[in-house]
């Protein structure tokens, strides 16, 4: 999630993927499941100006464009994240001295689906090679991820962190290398609410494509498929560990996802970990020196969930760039059910690609499992979620179970930032829930699509909530629980200063204006 220019990157992270991602409705869902193809170019699309408005129209309109820029903005530096000819020139390496370096390998646990030709397994890796870079120099890339403190004068724990992650990020990618990788069966398996040792699936694979300049490999290989169940024959999910040969950094888990079932899609930030990535200071201090802290009860409604439904799989979704996800894996099953991985590629060929990672990494999912059954989790502080889980919904329609969303700006004075609701104007209340605290998601039915908690008075006018002044765009309730005064608010405008965001928003407003 962060790059040179990291200051720059972590104010404007809540703006991410607000411009609307190109959108083709799809008439009929695929019968069978598909493999879909690696990233490639999107068109952004375009967007109107009306000449004669209101107040709340002009306030609404001038918002996205204000957010639109933003996110033009944090492509351009996600475009400049340090890439491995970088990193080696900066350090003054000539290429004899990188040909010394290790190969190491990151790879994602990936998931695998089923289709007539057997099963068809992801698999997400990246080739690097970790530079020696003296520690005085670690400690200065470090300091620049860093507000108001500097690793010289954390504790030690965190000085660590911060420099270890500081390294992680400053890598060189290694382009046009074959990678081959061996499967087993995973002796754990169990551990993560239903997975299944299969009773074969030994084998190795030379993945067939080499890396892309930025070291990455990303696509479906079919694996052969004795000794394991067709994902058309079971409801369990049946795990495999992978060995990427010639380096003992590329080992990862492999899930076959059968046909039908129920997957969980979730964020990390903010929603299953404490990062305030809407605060500068906090969200940067949060990931690069302070150790990762799950938020509230949150591990206990994922273990629920685990155990009380059948067969679930966790498919953790964040748009942190690839380098910087081994922190996000440790955390994550150290705390939460294990499951497979995404994370933002560094292979995207434009803009428009970068800033709608997260449509894409979603479609690609739902795409590969027709007939399984969605839940969607994840929080109000980012743009892309508020837009694109909505259009989950409506694009597929039969697939989307339950959308979750803690509502951030109600639950942390420091997030001022706004944010869209109007997405879910067309959705059924029974679907979706904008919840305050982990125990507002217990004792649902969510097995039969009762999604919404009837003592969270949702609040919810369909347009921008949070802008200052209490103000709001959009009309409507959609909560169908609005005469009860004991419910507990989930919706509604933020209090306090707004920030300098709320600033910059309201002079542009004002010379719109008057």
């Amino acid at each position: 999630m962060f790059a040179i220019g990291s200051l720059a990157l972590i104010t404007l992270l809540p703006f991410i993927s607000a411009s609307p991602a190109p959108f083709d409705s799809v008439a009929a869902r695929p019968e069978q499941p598909l493999i879909t193809p690696p990233p490639v170019a999107w068109t952004p699309s375009k967007t109107t100006n009306n000449a004669k408005r209101d107040i709340i129209s002009h306030i609404e309109s001038d918002l996205s464009s204000l957010l639109a820029s933003a996110s033009s903005d944090v492509a351009a530096v996600f475009s400049d994240f340090p890439a491995g000819a970088d990193v080696q020139s900066s350090l003054g390496l000539d290429d004899s001295q990188v040909a010394a370096l290790p190969t190491q390998v990151l790879n994602l646990p990936g998931y695998a689906n089923y289709t007539d030709q057997g099963w068809n397994l992801r698999f997400r890796a990246m080739v690097y090679k970790q530079p020696d870079i003296s520690q005085s120099k670690l400690d200065d890339l470090a300091n620049g991820f860093l507000i108001g403190t500097s690793v010289q004068s954390l504790p030690a724990a965190q000085s660590s962190q911060a420099v270890n992650l500081t390294a992680e990020i400053y890598v060189i990618q290694q382009s046009n290398e074959n990678i081959t990788f061996s499967l087993a069966p995973a002796p754990t398996a169990g551990v993560d609410g239903g997975a299944v040792t299969p009773g074969g699936g030994s084998q190795i694979i030379d993945y067939p494509i080499p890396t892309t300049e930025e070291g990455d490999v990303d696509g479906f290989v079919q694996i052969n498929n004795a000794g394991l169940t067709p994902g058309n024959a079971t409801n369990q999910i049946q795990l495999l560990n992978e060995y990427v040969q010639g380096t003992n950094t590329g080992n990862a888990s492999a899930y076959l996802v059968p046909d039908q079932g129920m997957t969980v899609i979730s964020d990390i930030d903010d929603i299953l970990r404490i990062t305030q990535i809407y605060d500068p200071k906090n969200g940067l201090f949060n990931t690069f020196a302070k150790q990762f802290v799950p938020w509230m009860n949150m591990p206990e409604i994922y273990l629920n969930w685990s155990t009380s439904l059948t067969d679930l799989h966790f498919h953790y979704l964040t748009t942190t760039p690839e380098q910087a996800t081994r922190p996000y894996m440790s955390f994550i099953y150290g705390n939460y059910p294990l499951g497979s991985f995404d994370t933002r590629p560094l292979n995207f060929s434009n803009v428009a690609a970068t800033v709608s990672i997260r449509k894409y990494l979603l479609e690609r999912i739902f795409q590969t499992f027709p007939q399984r059954k969605f839940i969607l989790v994840a929080d109000t502080s980012n743009s892309d979620v508020m837009r694109d889980y909505p259009l989950m919904a409506t694009e597929f329609p039969n697939q989307v179970q339950c959308i979750f969303l803690r509502n951030t700006s109600a639950t942390d004075p420091l997030d001022h930032f706004p944010y869209d609701t109007s997405g879910f104007q067309s959705l059924n209340q029974q679907s979706y829930m904008f919840f305050l605290v982990p125990d507002d998601l217990k004792n649902l039915d969510i097995a039969n699509g009762h999604c919404y908690n009837a003592s969270i008075k949702q609040n919810l006018t369909f347009g921008y909530q949070g802008l200052p002044f209490g103000l709001s765009t959009g009309s409507g309730n959609g909560s169908g629980n609005d005469t009860s005064s004991a419910s507990r608010v989930a919706l509604g405008g933020t209090s306090g200063l707004w920030g300098w965001a709320g600033l910059a928003l309201l002079g542009s407003l004002m010379f719109g204006v008057l």
